[in-house]
């Protein structure tokens, strides 16, 4: 553990499992202590197959000397967020970052239909789920949205704080279905106009795109990326944190930043110990 966020307060929605663990495991091991939400408290509780819950972060945290307080929230229901920013703001009384992770959406790309199994991530959208699209902006967009909000008065309270909207390539080209992309541009333009009325209280809000994570999911079907250029969960948290220790960060505010653009610029590398390449619009 460097330390270097030590005394810092840091909330990562959606971190059971994915980016969002990767993000709070690195951000508690730089010293902050994290807040971390999830609707999973069991490893047994699958998603799409895949395991891991908010406890299992917290005690993965806790065994390399972090501290991390789990809470179960979902992100659709106003009061149970309006729990965990109640509770931040009664033990912490602060909030130094913000990660709107949480998104909805991704789940059953592969749909059970008249007794067959038919993968709809990629259909036109006249032939997708309309339920796709509820959960991008509910759990996604919205859900960034509400957390914004609260994080804001605590933040603008202490004239200091960094929003992170964790985004995709999907905002800037067409990737897979329509919905993917207007969500994803919609947390863009959320964070750019976000900025625009928190500069004067010195809040930043960005919006962050990772590249190819080796997600949980994505290794599962490895055979079917080319991972050569991939990044570990924990290399977008080292983007959040070297952003977060930036003297300059308000002259990012606004932007739309890629990770590995980041680590160029701050120096620092994956797990391990590689950098990898920037995507672009091509190359996405």
């Amino acid at each position: 553990m460097n330390q270097r966020l030590q005394g810092k307060i840091a909330l990562v929605t959606g971190a059971s499992r994915g980016i969002g663990k990767g993000i709070a495991l690195e951000l508690a091991n730089w010293g902050a202590t994290v807040y971390l939400t999830a609707r999973s408290t069991h490893a047994d509780q699958l998603v799409d197959g895949l395991g891991g819950s908010v406890y299992a972060t917290a005690d993965e945290i806790a065994q390399t000397g972090g501290r991390a307080i789990p809470l179960r929230c979902d992100h659709t229901q106003d009061t149970e967020v309006d729990g965990v920013f109640d509770r931040i703001q009664s033990e912490a009384g602060r909030l130094d970052v913000l990660v709107n992770n949480v998104w909805g959406g991704y789940q059953h790309m592969v749909e059970s239909r008249e007794d067959e199994w038919v993968y709809t991530w990629e259909n036109p959208f006249w032939e997708q789920p309309r339920w796709r699209w509820d959960a991008m902006f509910a759990a996604g967009v919205r859900a960034h949205y509400v957390c914004s909000q609260r994080a804001a008065r605590l933040m603008v309270a202490r004239q200091s704080g960094l929003i992170v909207h964790i985004s995709f390539w999907a905002a800037q080209k067409y990737l897979a279905n329509v919905a993917y992309g207007v969500a994803k541009a919609a947390s863009d333009k959320m964070a750019a106009d976000m900025a625009h009325e928190l500069r004067r209280h010195r809040v930043a809000a960005v919006s962050l795109y990772p590249g190819l994570v080796r997600t949980e999911a994505v290794l599962r079907a490895a055979a079917s990326f080319d991972l050569s250029n991939s990044e570990s969960p924990r290399f977008t948290g080292r983007a959040i944190a070297s952003l977060a220790l930036d003297p300059d960060l308000m002259e990012k505010s606004g932007r739309v930043l890629i990770a590995a653009q980041l680590a160029q610029e701050y120096g620092f590398t994956d797990v391990d110990g590689q950098r990898p390449r920037p995507l672009t619009p091509d190359t996405a």
